[in-house]
């Protein structure tokens, strides 16, 4: 049997997770949002700087369909054409509009059609440096750089009925917001330095803009795409 540990944040004990009881609106729509990253998800418990639980898990992924976003197979415009379709507060110029159809398009995997997602987790910081790449900013290797240095977290999001009846509470932990809120913080100044410092630096003729992979019809498997992923 093939189990893991999986943790999540929150500001109250969660003994039985409730299927579809999240918002329609986070990174992967409707789902549980668990991590295997301890501390990471303590900051997470702590978000409105009150003190949290972290509520500790058992699942057992036997048997079940997982997309998993951070493997070869996928890359960061998969992960960007999830975002597109389910976070809201996107920039509305023409060239976000028409970036995001065409993200969904051609880069589009339905989560909804699996029972666990593994991917990334976009932060508020992670996400304005998404939309400043939709909205044709900075270019796919600046981004790829800065979601690289940033360590950005891995989640991993129970999305079926099945998957929610493989998970198990084990126990929890109370999280002090004076600690680890503090901590979040200075993680998301840090990543926002690492942004602005990279965004600084000088592009070259071979960096690829949303526009560009717009105009020349790219597809996930396109090597001008994979040599600059990270």
């Amino acid at each position: 049997m093939s189990k893991m540990i999986v943790y999540h944040g929150s500001n109250h004990i969660i003994k039985k997770p409730i299927y579809n009881g999240s918002k329609r609106y986070n990174d992967y729509g409707y789902g549980f949002y668990t991590s295997q990253n301890k501390d990471v998800t303590k900051e997470w418990a702590v978000s409105n700087d009150e003190d949290g639980y972290l509520n500790i898990y058992d699942l057992n992924i036997d048997n079940l369909k997982i997309l998993n976003l951070n493997s070869n197979e996928y890359n960061i415009l998969n992960w960007l054409a999830i975002l597109t379709k389910f976070r809201t507060y996107w920039q509305n110029n023409s060239i976000s509009q028409q970036a995001k159809k065409y993200l969904q398009d051609n880069f589009f995997v339905d989560p909804n059609n699996y029972d666990l997602i593994i991917g990334y987790r976009a932060d508020d910081s992670y996400f304005s440096f998404a939309q400043d790449f939709i909205s044709g900013a900075i270019s796919l290797r600046k981004l790829s750089e800065a979601l690289y240095l940033g360590k950005l977290g891995e989640q991993i999001v129970l999305k079926s009925k099945k998957a929610f009846n493989n998970i198990k509470y084990l126990d929890c932990e109370l999280v002090e917001a004076k600690k680890y809120y503090d901590l979040k913080i200075k993680r998301d100044l840090e990543a926002r330095k690492n942004y602005y410092d990279t965004k600084n630096k000088t592009d070259t003729i071979d960096d690829l803009f949303m526009i560009d992979i717009m105009r020349e019809r790219m597809k996930g498997n396109d090597p001008r795409i994979q040599r600059i992923i990270y």
